[in-house]
């Protein structure tokens, strides 16, 4: 598998090498380190003599930047591989967001720091990687800190989707997870969910509702109960080829908050998900959901998608 870490010098970029590195196989990837350089833009001139000049001032700060991203690289370079990894190097310049989501096509997966160095104090993904997260083909890694005291717990979070599956076989097949503690989850989405209302909706007194249509509801949450139950052996099954074992867990609810809350409260420190952007009651447009974990979550997601 073809590997782009991504890198500005930042602490959180660092991070997110450092994760990658941790996580993935190192003798089943390939690496590459790339620093992307804003483009430099001096004023411009008015006087057609000068035209030369702004050109000649603007190849020498652009040669001034790619020496100063060659010498970082260097430096990350001999870094990595103390832990292992052999990566090329390569420098761009140009605008962060836009040359990362353009050299993505060419890769397996994608890393990125959960920041930039401009917006390393808010939360969430500073706007390079959230930039990526949503326009970058195939699979992204959003790489957060990971303890060094215990062995990783890893929230694969399924929906029978071609990219859950994506996401599941790049997980089982490139990524060290052998030790980790795996769970296997699926939020079935009710209707009622997306007007504020949970289980208690059943609890109303029978005169103030039609039983038809309660019992319809009842039947149709046990449809979709039964649907995740499925997707989750199916999913079981997928993991046992590999040689991994994991536990199940059916929630209800909105996804992203599902899987972000479940992420907090069991802290794992992985989570693996599929983007299929479909649209429908059962997916409630996946894609959205994929990047408001990888914005919301404290720990790294792993993200696939499916071009279609």
């Amino acid at each position: 598998m073809k590997v782009l870490l991504t890198t500005d010098g930042s602490t959180q970029s660092t991070t997110a090498l450092q994760t990658a590195i941790a996580l993935l196989e190192k003798d089943r990837n390939r690496f590459t380190l790339l620093c992307v350089a804003p483009d430099f833009a001096p004023p411009k001139v008015r006087l057609e003599e000068d035209t030369k000049k702004r050109a000649q001032i603007i190849e020498s700060c652009r040669e001034l930047v790619r020496a100063q991203s060659r010498e970082m690289l260097a430096r990350v370079q001999a870094s990595t591989a103390e832990s292992g990894v052999e990566a090329e190097i390569r420098t761009e310049i140009g605008s962060p967001a836009r040359v990362i989501v353009g050299l993505a096509n060419d890769y397996d997966l994608t890393v990125v720091g959960a920041h930039d160095r401009y917006t390393r104090s808010k939360a969430g993904l500073g706007p390079v990687a959230s930039r990526v997260v949503a326009l970058a083909p195939n699979a992204m890694l959003v790489g957060r800190e990971l303890p060094a005291d215990r062995n990783w717990r890893v929230l694969v979070a399924v929906d029978g989707s071609r990219a859950s599956a994506r996401a599941l076989s790049l997980m089982a097949a490139h990524f060290g997870v052998q030790a980790a503690e795996i769970t296997l989850m699926s939020v079935t989405e009710t209707p009622w969910v997306h007007f504020g209302l949970g289980r208690e909706w059943f609890d109303y007194p029978r005169e103030m509702i039609d039983r038809t249509s309660n019992e319809l509801g009842v039947a149709f949450e046990n449809e979709l109960k039964y649907e995740a139950e499925n997707v989750v052996e199916a999913a079981r099954s997928m993991l046992e080829r590999y040689g991994l074992s994991a536990t199940p867990l059916i929630t209800e609810g909105d996804p992203a908050l599902e899987i972000v809350g479940e992420a907090e409260r069991g802290e794992y420190d992985l989570i693996v998900m599929g983007a299929t952007g479909e649209s429908d009651l059962k997916h409630d447009m996946l894609g959205s959901v994929s990047t408001k974990v990888a914005q919301d979550a404290t720990c790294s997601v792993l993200i696939a998608k499916i071009s279609e």
